[in-house]
């Protein structure tokens, strides 16, 4: 039998119903929704999340680029 993934709350979340969380699928992505639309997801690949992040940091990210995970 597989474990379930469970949602975990962002520690930089407010204690209010908006906040971030996250979890690791079956598949090895992660996955980020908002819990005011929880139906919404961004899933992404370790890799991918590194190389969004380490493109904000250096302001390489332009706001028309596309990034695909």
């Amino acid at each position: 039998m597989s474990k379930a993934c469970i949602w975990q709350k962002s520690t930089f979340s407010s204690s209010g119903a908006e906040c971030l969380t996250v979890k690791r699928d079956s598949n090895g992505f992660l996955q980020f929704r908002e819990s005011d639309e929880p139906s919404v997801t961004l899933r992404v690949t370790c890799a991918g999340l590194k190389a969004m992040l380490a493109a904000i940091r250096t302001c390489r990210l332009e706001q028309d680029q596309r990034i695909f995970f």
